[in-house]
């Protein structure tokens, strides 16, 4: 028998095992480390607010970007991210929290696959907000599961992703005229909660001067939201709002990303 036949054999051996274990390769090479889990987790979260805020979008026929197709994107970035961390799924309770995740998602799913209408807008937020709840408790959990420091800041980082996308999206409902969605009390929450959670980023450890100079930029994008909150005026500006999340979202998203990598 040649090497080359025995490196063979050996090599299907392998892949005899890997698929006996219900796995592909695509899945070994895409395996999640506890931190990488949270800050999928914590993408979750985000895309259902980022969801929400498309709906409206298209809904009204803004052009502004695509949100047609973006609606489509997450529709398909929150199914692959729930695959990932059923594959993941670190403890019983973890498992248990996805299977609730799945349940909420799947009619939300069916709404989102039929043209937005102004008539479902209200009902598919108060579903996204419980699919928001859900999400969030399935990262805490991960992030309790990390027992570190890190992973309690890559947390909160990532859950300004959402709060950038959840405030838009309140803010896109009220410019659609959605009734019964308590647009000022949840939008002075999600203020208050970016504000105190960016300045724990700010006084962290953890911080590096790189992620200190990509929250300085947050600092300046997030002003914008300020004013809106502080604004009596009546007069929308979605195209800003938009831009605004959107920055703060990429930034963000890096800033997780970086805290992660973090030894």
């Amino acid at each position: 028998m040649t090497t080359r036949t025995i490196k063979t054999n050996k090599l299907r051996s392998f892949m005899s095992a890997v698929l006996s274990m219900g796995l592909s390769g695509a899945s070994l090479a895409e395996a999640l480390s506890i931190d990488e889990a949270i800050n999928t987790a914590g993408k979750q979260r985000m895309i259902t607010q980022q969801i929400l805020k498309n709906y409206a979008l298209a809904g009204m026929k803004m052009n502004l970007g695509s949100p047609a197709e973006d609606l489509k994107q997450g529709i398909a970035e929150f199914d692959n991210s729930l695959q990932q961390l059923q594959d993941f799924s670190a403890i019983d309770a973890n498992a248990k929290s996805l299977n609730k995740i799945e349940t909420l998602w799947k009619p939300i799913k069916a709404t989102l696959q039929q043209p937005p209408e102004k008539g479902k807008a209200q009902q598919l937020q108060k579903e996204l907000d419980s699919l928001l709840l859900a999400c969030n408790e399935n990262t805490k959990l991960l992030a309790q599961e990390a027992h570190s420091k890190k992973g309690e800041i890559v947390n909160i980082a990532g859950r300004q992703r959402m709060l950038s996308q959840r405030m838009a999206a309140l803010y896109m409902l009220k410019a659609w005229k959605i009734d019964g969605v308590h647009f000022k009390e949840k939008l002075d929450n999600a203020m208050d909660d970016f504000s105190t959670a960016h300045q724990t980023l700010e006084a962290s450890p953890l911080t590096t001067d790189q992620i200190r100079s990509k929250l300085a930029s947050v600092k300046k994008s997030y002003a914008w939201f300020e004013m809106m909150g502080r604004s009596k005026s009546n007069r929308v500006i979605p195209a800003l709002i938009n831009k605004s999340a959107n920055s703060i979202l990429t930034d963000m998203d890096e800033v997780t990303t970086l805290y992660t990598q973090i030894k």
